[in-house]
């Protein structure tokens, strides 16, 4: 190899460092991109003024070539990039709002829970317990979430919730 060939290749290698150093910074360039500021870069003004017409041709075929197969390495290593580990994450986020949502509908229950402190009336929406009239001391289990009806004893309008038992 002679001399003009090795300065070649050293500015040629220069830029392909160039390369690897602004998608370092920005992972999210394109290649068209990645190639317009290379192609604007110092390095790439060197070359151009120690090329001929031919040369700088060939170096910049070479040049997108390289950079398409450089983007092209690092997407195959980078693992956010893989349709299994895309879809894990989607899935994994799923789970968790699934999860966020059960435990805020049993936070706000709790929090009902202490605002009646212990007292419920004729219309209110009370989940899965046991109900007992503060007048006649009448129970009523509540299976399912629902509105507390009138005591089916002496109508009165107001209950205490039992504790659950296990």
């Amino acid at each position: 190899m002679n001399e003009k060939s090795e300065k070649l290749l050293a500015l040629y290698q220069s830029l392909m460092d160039k390369v690897a150093e602004q998608y370092r910074d920005d992972s999210s360039l394109s290649i068209n991109a990645l190639y317009e500021a290379i192609t604007h870069s110092r390095e790439f003004l060197a070359l151009k003024r120690k090329a001929s017409e031919d040369e700088l041709a060939l170096v910049e075929g070479f040049l997108r070539r390289d950079i398409d197969s450089f983007i092209k390495q690092r997407m195959q290593t980078d693992l956010s990039y893989s349709p299994s580990v895309i879809g894990f994450e989607q899935s994994l986020w799923h789970w968790l709002g699934e999860i966020s949502d059960r435990s805020q509908v049993e936070w706000h229950e709790l929090a009902q829970q202490f605002k009646q402190a212990g007292v419920y009336h004729t219309g209110d929406v009370v989940s899965q317990g046991r109900l007992s009239c503060t007048q006649c001391g009448q129970g009523m289990s509540i299976e399912f979430t629902n509105v507390v009806p009138e005591c089916p004893n002496c109508d009165n309008r107001e209950f205490t919730r039992e504790a659950l038992m296990p």
